[in-house]
């Protein structure tokens, strides 16, 4: 290979030599042979003297032929010596026999490639219309893969305008970022002209082409909004479309700044990797966050559309309008979007109570940032394939999570002023972190830059411990690891505290190790309000005995109550709190009213008895008669029918509970799940299985299955099968990893490689029962190779590695994971394989300390058998 191009190679930026302005883009799908042709004219400026132009393409063949550079200052045009395409680095390098015109100038390409089944660039995806099965074309091009679609500047800074053309079968519906401007039938294919685009990114272009209905209305302000999904299920796109047309109304207010594009389609994709894209002006989803049904959605399903349409629309401003300027910044996209999804749904839902929910945000975020195989809020990207996996709770739930804090550190008002100045400021164009920094500083006068810094250039997180001494409070700060062991951090820790009720109310910085402040109260003392701040708390014997009589005489809100529990859980698996002290501080929630605080309990139980069960199996009876005894009095209060007039809360609980109860053998709602699911076999429309409880009924069917009577394995099959709403599938596929029998969870997890299964969906059925995590791991190694080839290129993968390595808790198996992928690593996966052996560690760590626990079966038994 030529030395001359060595120089472009292994970089993880392009070269700045040539600057695109204008794309016009002409697509040319074909369905039917799954391949796709077109045509790019890119307006260029030239800004240093160069014989070279290089841009980004991948997985496309170029006709070096049709390659010709035009400067607008001389008239002929140039063809390249050479067109050199360099796969690994997914650059196209044009060599020229001259050292090109300063200055502006048009570079034309042609080029084909296919529409891919991996859900990434141009692709495929199926569906079913009078019962016979088409294809669809869809792009998906965020992080890097835009160049899979037309050779391009593929990086966020390299904006450009966007005019496309995309020829078509005159049948179907082509949906681009812009509204149309032009069609031309000729015979049976239709040429469609949309509109130039405002300047953006091309990871924000998107195409789409097949058989829609759709759902409209008009924003106050005359934004046509559209909700499109496969012919026949228009109406559940309803829901998504009213949420669309107030939310956009809602950030219009909130960011001072209108929605910039004339009109919004979202559209309902049948096979989506991600959740939802928020591709400026046509936003894709998966069928099950964009539709509604009536009939066969539960509530969390309705939650689910709300946040997620609120998510991508936030992003029409933080993120299109104004755009990170490198993938390191993508906290400012995600973490954003999801902080304010939640001040979306909470102005259109306020019963919802979503702030209280967001708590199940930042402890996610928590709960990875407590790995040392964590990573900082920002992280150096060297290679686009690093991209994909920083897409995780880190960028989204501890992004939102240090926002949240920011916010209530500084105050609503001036936040909002300091966000509205900032998209003013940036729009249509890009912004780093120090950026949104310097906007909130000027509004607030206060050194955001210093205080955030500690939050998002390391990673990690500190446990503030507090002691009570002299009238004194002193409070010391540490880096908070689920392992237990000591690490180095130090953080600007925003401290707020209240002293006996919340009219009492103190707050300073802890900047260094440790500071004291004086106190006289005798009552409850609780630190970080409402969990505003990411970080843990622990408190000293005679504090944690008061805020658990605190707790039970409902002295404290849902969230400082949630607080507190999910602190406690994460200092005793990390060794710092006995399992006997968080096991009688869950006894305090059992009146708890609460539907978030009793979601986390909920899942704090089910990871308790799956550890105890591997410490100590002796001990696994009586825990699960505490827990069971735990939920019995929320379980009385809500039953297993809907009340009239209900709250939405009562709704999500109702589901999770009966699941809990299921799982751990509670007898009478096995019974009367089965009883429900036999009528529900008999009438598909009884009114005792109604979309909440599916999931807890279907999970508590498996739970009775075995290899010898398996007649409810064949029955949630025959329901799967019949069923054409995505949601019900997946909650069919989250429920059959439940049952005990590992020769039937080996044919479940056959059956996710089948056919039957989108590859979309198969994360879904990975969560199996602790019987069948071994009978996983066997099946994952034997179809290592179909799993690599299938899944390898997209970030699914990783959900994989997660699931099936994370729930042990041997060093053995640790070992022997380590050893499996000692051949067979992939760059994309390494990060997440690290988290998951690091837990697989914490896992044996913690089982050792309880194994040598003093006194722990006699607080487990007097749990047990204690009369309420």
């Amino acid at each position: 290979m030529a030395k001359k191009y060595e120089q472009f190679r292994c970089q993880p930026r392009l070269p700045k030599f040539a600057i695109p302005k204008r794309y016009d883009l002409k697509l040319i799908p074909d369905l039917i042979a799954c391949k796709f042709s077109g045509t790019v004219e890119i307006s260029i400026d030239i800004v240093a003297d160069t014989k070279f132009i290089v841009l980004n393409a991948a997985d496309l063949s170029v006709d070096s032929k049709s390659v010709r550079f035009q400067s607008k200052s001389e008239s002929k045009g140039l063809e390249p010596l050479q067109v050199e395409f360099f796969e690994d680095d997914e650059i196209l390098v044009l060599e020229f026999g001259e050292t090109l015109a300063l200055g502006l100038a048009v570079l034309h390409l042609s080029f084909e490639g296919t529409l891919n089944d991996q859900m990434k660039g141009f692709y495929r995806s199926s569906y079913e219309h009078n019962g016979e099965k088409k294809n669809m074309a869809v792009t998906q091009f965020e992080p890097a893969d835009a160049r899979r679609c037309f050779p391009c500047w593929d990086e966020p800074a390299c904006k450009a305008t966007f005019k496309i053309t995309l020829e078509v079968p005159s049948e179907l519906v082509a949906l681009s970022n812009m509204p149309v401007l032009d069609e031309k039938v000729e015979g049976n294919i239709k040429i469609v002209q949309y509109q130039e685009s405002p300047i953006m990114s091309t990871y924000l272009v998107a195409a789409v082409v097949g058989l829609f209905d759709y759902v409209e209305d008009q924003t106050p302000d005359g934004i046509k909004v559209r909700v499109y999904c496969q012919v026949g299920k228009a109406n559940q796109g309803k829901f998504a479309l009213d949420v669309a047309v107030k939310t956009l109304g809602l950030y219009k207010d909130y960011f001072e700044t209108p929605y910039s594009l004339p009109k919004l389609d979202m559209i309902a994709i049948p096979d989506f990797a991600a959740g939802a894209m928020e591709n400026y002006g046509l936003v894709t989803y998966r069928e099950t966050a964009l539709l509604y049904d009536e009939k066969h959605s539960a509530a969390a399903n309705k939650q689910r559309v709300a946040t997620v349409v609120a998510h991508e629309l936030a992003h029409q401003w933080f993120g299109n309008l104004v755009t990170m300027e490198w993938w390191t910044h993508l906290w400012l996209n995600e973490g954003f979007a999801t902080w304010v999804s939640y001040l979306a749904a909470d102005g259109l839902f306020p019963e919802w109570k979503i702030w209280t929910q967001f708590l199940d945000e930042s402890t996610e975020g928590l709960r990875l940032d407590g790995l040392s195989e964590s990573h900082p809020i920002e992280v150096e990207i060297n290679h686009a394939g690093e991209i994909d996996e920083i897409f995780d709770a880190i960028s989204y739930r501890k992004g939102a999570s240090v926002i949240r804090m920011l916010q209530s550190y500084l105050g609503a008002t001036v936040f909002q002023r300091a966000l509205a100045k900032y998209i003013k400021r940036h729009a249509g164009s890009n912004a780093k972190t120090e950026d949104l920094w310097a906007a909130l500083e000027e509004e607030s006068g206060e050194p955001v830059n210093k205080l955030m810094n500690s939050w998002t250039k390391q990673k990690g997180y500190p446990v503030v411990s507090v002691k009570l001494k002299d009238n004194k409070l002193e409070f010391e700060q540490v880096q908070f690891l689920s392992s237990g062991c000591e690490a180095e951090g130090q953080w600007v820790v925003p401290i707020t505290l209240c002293c006996g009720s919340y009219e009492a109310r103190k707050n300073f910085l802890l900047e260094k190790k440790s500071q004291t402040v004086d106190e006289a109260s005798s009552s409850w003392i609780k630190v970080n309000v409402d969990r505003a701040g990411f970080y843990r708390v622990k408190y000293d014997e005679q504090l944690s005995a008061k805020l658990r009589s605190a707790i039970e005489s409902k002295k404290l809100s849902p969230m400082d109550r949630y607080g507190i529990l999910d602190d406690s859980f994460a200092l005793s698996m990390a060794g710092q709190l006995p399992l006997s002290s968080l096991l009688t501080l869950m006894g305090a929630y059992r009146e708890e009213p609460d539907y978030t605080v009793l979601s986390n309990l909920i899942s704090v139980s089910s990871k308790v008895a799956r550890i105890v069960a591997d410490a100590d199996n002796t001990l696994l009876d009586n825990i699960k008669m505490f827990f069971i005894n735990l939920f019995q009095y929320s379980a009385e209060r809500i039953g297993f029918d809907c009340k009239e007039g209900e709250s939405h809360l009562d709704a999500l609980l109702r589901g999770e509970l009966f699941a809990t109860l299921a799982v751990f053998g509670h007898e009478e709602t096995l019974i009367e799940a089965n009883k429900r699911f036999q009528a529900f076999l008999e009438d598909r429309n009884t009114h005792l299985l109604p979309p909440d409880i599916r999931r807890a009924v279907y999970v508590a069917v498996m739970k009775k299955v075995t290899s010898t009577d398996r007649s409810g394995l064949d029955s949630l099959l025959k329901v799967y099968r019949e069923t054409d709403l995505s949601q019900e599938k997946t909650r069919i596929l989250g429920a059959l990893g439940s049952c005990s029998d590992p020769d039937i969870i080996l044919e479940v997890l056959n059956f996710l490689l089948t056919r039957e299964v989108r590859s979309q969906d198969v994360v879904f059925g990975l969560g199996v029962s602790r019987e069948g995590r071994e009978v996983a791991w066997n099946w994952f190694k034997e179809n290592w190779e179909h799993i690599s080839n299938t899944w390898g290129r997209g970030f699914l993968i990783t959900r994989f590695v997660s699931a099936l390595v994370s729930p042990f808790s041997s060093i053995e198996k640790a070992e022997e994971v380590q050893g499996f992928f000692a051949t067979r690593g992939k760059p994309s996966i390494m990060r997440t394989l690290k988290q998951s052996l690091e837990r697989v560690h914490i896992n044996a760590k913690w089982l050792d300390t309880i194994r040598n626990e003093k006194g722990l079966a006699e607080c487990v038994q007097e749990l047990a058998y204690r009369k309420y």
